[in-house]
């Protein structure tokens, strides 16, 4: 008998099992906060949900709380000290190992049904993770909202679609009959029982504490491990109230509520003693590339599924959209203030210029119209704090204030005055120009509003260039502007020997640090940018292994 859960979101599941096949445009979460799909005070109730956490105890009644901490800052100056409890380590892993022969029993059927409850649930309280989301990581409300919120929800379903696929290809039984020529045949009844690997650790990122969450923790709960999540300190928020309404569908389901944990420590080395717990055998992590190889090298019980630093790169050949490439360039730079892992830092123009529909530009032209984009983009103080949203972090404050020192500026950096939040961290993009010569300044990630256009000897140089940094360094997002077939062409044959995404001229109103669940996969697995895809069948079939019976049938 199917799981009642399963079946009543199953036109959800059948619908993201479609589109992970077809990768075509589909989700069932809506992205715009309109009052009509979410209701006409959601958005209050929303920001009024989430302020109320403030200075309180998010007690989520976890087994060894033992104290009490406070670790958020918000980029927008607003007050949180929302207290969260310190658990041991020890008792949060025996609690999910406890928890996890239930969550076997349950079945593939049933852990899905249970995990799309989850989400429907998440996507009802989109409105106060939303705030929580711009509240802690400085994100602009639109991007807080549908990053934050159906974008995150959309990674989480389709992991746990291509879970269900793979472990639903599975039989549960078999009946297997081997002829023995004038002899009767051998007959063996088998069953065969999906199981997870164990405790899984997912560590959570400061700039993205849903949308980098979500896809681990549903693919390794659907496939029957229990969860331990580690927010960011600076962005605790979103994570908790994620894992609060996890535990209550479990709870209201008769399940153990401590199958999925929250775990917030402000010491590192706490987290590293977590990862490397003998029961975690997966940890999925976002962040930074020093970490990540720790991890790597550290937690060798454990599949590491990492997000790491990267060196993402536009090459600029030739356009006949002179001005909507400007546009679209601007927009990629400015976005939430370049602090996304899929921000353009290094644009490569041949030093002889390029030819638009404008006619020719030369290095120095281009570099300049675009920073005269930027400026046009970022007038209007309204326009610019919705789009740069708040810096997170004090590194990446520092970083911007020296980045004039690295080279040549196109473009200074300027504070933004924020009407709503006057103590907010806001900050425009600093655009940088350089010689390829100079590797040192550009081929290395400086994350935040950072960004370089790189002089290159001609258009093959450039797409040389793109594959080594690529290669070297890693990259989640390649773009390309060019008229020419043949410079496409070469872009395409390096990018696929690369192992990155290409964007081929984006002009209009998609971005390359742009990423559609069930139709872009993001991240490929093969450059030092990440070891793992959101989503494909790798991120999810290591996470579960099948363990058979058999027995001769009876007569």
């Amino acid at each position: 008998m199917t799981h009642p859960l399963l079946e009543k979101h199953r036109a959800t599941l059948d619908g993201a099992l479609s589109a992970i096949q077809t990768r075509g445009y589909w989700t069932p979460y809506p992205e715009q906060p309109s009052p009509k799909v979410y209701g006409e005070t959601a958005n209050e109730d929303g920001k009024a949900a989430a302020l109320r956490h403030g200075g309180t105890n998010f007690d989520l009644h976890q087994p060894g709380t033992r104290g009490w901490i406070s670790t958020e800052r918000s980029p927008y100056g607003v007050a949180l000290d929302v207290r969260y409890a310190q658990c041991d380590p020890q008792a949060l892993v025996d609690a999910g190992k406890a928890a996890m022969e239930a969550w076997q029993q349950l079945g593939v059927d049933g852990r899905t049904g249970v995990c799309l409850e989850a989400l429907a649930r998440i996507n009802q309280a989109s409105f106060e993770i939303a705030h929580a989301v711009m509240l802690t990581t400085g994100q602009g409300w639109m991007m807080a909202f549908q990053a934050g919120g159906p974008h995150a929800q959309d990674r989480g379903l389709e992991a746990v679609a291509y879970a269900y696929r793979e472990m639903s290809a599975i039989p549960a039984e078999a009946r297997w009959e081997k002829p023995q020529g004038k002899n009767p045949p051998i007959v063996m009844e088998k069953r065969f029982e999906v199981v997870g690997r164990g405790v899984a650790l997912v560590i959570g990122c400061g700039t993205f504490p849903t949308w980098n969450t979500y896809p681990g923790l549903f693919a390794a709960l659907v496939t029957g491990n229990p969860v331990i999540v580690k927010p960011h300190p600076g962005a605790v928020l979103p994570a908790a109230i994620s894992v609060r309404i996890l535990r209550d569908v479990l709870n209201d389901n008769g399940l153990d509520p401590n199958l999925v944990t929250l775990a917030v420590f402000d010491d590192p080395k706490a987290t590293q003693a977590l990862a490397m717990h003998p029961d975690v055998k997966s940890i999925d992590f976002t962040g930074s590339n020093a970490f990540g190889r720790w991890l790597m090298d550290n937690a060798r019980q454990a599949q590491v599924y990492a997000e790491l630093a990267g060196v993402n790169n536009v090459v600029v050949e030739s356009t006949d959209s002179y001005k909507a490439m400007l546009k679209n360039l601007a927009f990629t730079l400015s976005l939430y203030s370049g602090q996304m892992c899929t921000t353009t830092q290094d644009i490569f123009v041949p030093g002889g210029g390029i030819e638009t529909d404008e006619g020719h530009k030369t290095f120095d032209q281009v570099a300049s119209d675009l920073g005269t984009a930027v400026e046009r983009l970022l007038a209007d103080p309204a326009v610019a704090t919705a789009v740069l949203g708040a810096i997170q972090s004090p590194e990446t404050l520092k970083r911007v204030d020296e980045a004039p020192q690295l080279a040549e500026v196109v473009l200074a950096s300027r504070k933004v005055d924020h009407t709503e939040f006057p103590a907010a961290q806001v900050r425009s993009p600093v655009l940088l120009k350089t010689d390829a010569a100079r590797e040192a300044v550009y081929m290395q990630e400086r994350f935040g509003p950072i960004s370089f256009v790189v002089k290159v000897p001609d258009w093959k140089a450039a797409v040389a260039l793109s594959e080594r940094t690529v290669k070297q360094h890693g990259a989640l997002t390649v773009g390309l502007y060019s008229t020419s077939r043949e410079v496409i062409d070469a872009m395409t044959a390096a990018t696929l020997r690369a192992g990155v995404s290409l964007s081929i001229n984006l002009t209009g109103n998609v971005y390359v640090n742009q990423s559609a669940a069930f139709s872009d996969f993001h991240a490929t697995g093969a450059n030092p940018a990440a070891n793992a895809s959101y989503s494909d069948s790798a991120f999810v079939a290591s996470r579960f292994r099948v363990v058979q019976r058999r027995w001769h049938a009876a007569g």
